[in-house]
């Protein structure tokens, strides 16, 4: 056989086996990508995201109500008043946290608002010496809802003795400070969306590294695999330290919402990744749209559906959980791990699977080594 033929045959048989291979993995059969980025950026901006921070900020507003109703009259009937407006803002967050893009990104919204475990030490050091600046980065972990979460919940076993500590002047000035903080952070951000930056977001669509769209889809998957699979879940668990580290769950000291609080986040996450309304169930125009137009199939089967059928596989997975999430990691943290790792195929799907159909390039480092 002349070797030129042989050559040819052996680098196309090569060609069709790898084709046939990757057909199992990841396959999408539309040839052209025109669907309407416009319109979903439009549906993200005015049905998802400025509606959930308008409603973060109600939330917010009615938590600074009750802080300063607890403030005017300390007692166990106003802090309980605080406690639940608390928690209502903190839900609320979870419904906005994946969304740090513009101005958010700008002022570090997130890093002011939710990183944990709270510095406790430096907490009761800024209400000592009265001599502190939240807005500097060395003091991220000394407010937002986890620094409320110590003040409310862990100052003492004893709910009388939490409200004599918070009725001390520089502990009312603290809680004040910090409340207060949480409200100008978000207003900024969703002043900036309704005075211009909804529009500069929906122009901005077209298919690049700077496009709204994969910008934004790059932060829902550094959400969804930092912050919802590793912060809530992985660290605690110790997927990461090698054993299980319980007092970094999320709201360790309040004991009861940790897990409440990973389901709000899941939540939240699946119903972008659908498209669904913030204030309704109505869904369109979403990533999973987005594949199911591009005809997207992995294992021949529909990714958006395998997507969305491995976050519910998360929330049956995360169901066995105790409610406490700290007293979980004490007790049996494997129970935990099982969780991390249905959420770890998700990521899969997401970081791998879906960006290839989309052409987006990751845009961050992953330095967890998975």
């Amino acid at each position: 056989m002349d070797i030129r033929i042989f050559f040819f045959a052996f680098i196309t048989f090569t060609i069709l086996a790898f084709s046939a291979c990757k057909d199992d993995e990841i396959n999408t059969t539309q040839a052209i990508d025109d669907f309407d980025r416009t319109a979903m950026l439009t549906h993200w901006a005015d049905d998802i995201i400025i509606p959930g921070f308008e409603d973060y900020a109600t939330s917010l507003v009615a938590l600074q109500a009750t802080t300063d109703a607890f403030n005017t009259n300390p007692s166990e009937q106003t802090l309980n008043a605080l406690r639940a407006d608390w928690l209502e803002s903190y839900k609320m967050w979870q419904m906005v946290a994946m969304f740090d893009i513009g101005k958010a990104e700008t002022i570090g919204l997130r890093n002011f608002t939710n990183i944990y475990p709270t510095d406790v030490q430096m907490i009761l050091l800024n209400i000592e010496t009265g001599d502190y600046k939240l807005e500097l980065p060395s003091n991220f972990d000394t407010q937002g809802f986890p620094a409320l979460d110590y003040l409310l919940y862990g100052l003492n076993d004893d709910d009388t003795q939490i409200v004599a500590t918070l009725s001390e002047a520089n502990y009312a000035q603290y809680l004040s400070d910090i409340v207060a903080r949480l409200n100008d952070l978000t207003n900024e951000v969703l002043n900036d969306w309704t005075s211009g930056y909804r529009d500069t977001f929906i122009s901005n669509s077209a298919s690049s590294a700077t496009g709204s769209v994969d910008k934004l889809v790059n932060d829902f998957i550094f959400y969804y695999e930092k912050f919802l699979r590793a912060g809530k879940i992985g660290i605690p668990a110790g997927v990461f330290s090698g054993m299980p580290l319980a007092t970094h769950v999320e709201a360790p000291y309040s004991g009861e919402f940790s897990k409440e609080l990973f389901n709000e986040a899941l939540d939240a996450v699946q119903d972008f990744f659908n498209g669904r309304n913030f204030r309704n169930t109505q869904k369109h125009h979403g990533l999973s749209d987005y594949l199911d137009y591009l005809e997207t199939f992995k294992d021949n089967n529909g990714l958006a559906q395998a997507i969305d059928n491995q976050m519910n596989t998360v929330r049956n997975t995360a169901n066995d959980l105790l409610p406490d999430l700290k007293q979980q990691a004490e007790t049996d943290h494997y129970k935990i791990l099982e969780t991390y790792d249905e959420l770890q195929k998700t990521v899969i799907m997401l970081k791998v699977d879906m960006v290839q159909t989309f052409s987006i390039v990751i845009d961050y480092v992953d330095a967890d080594g998975d």
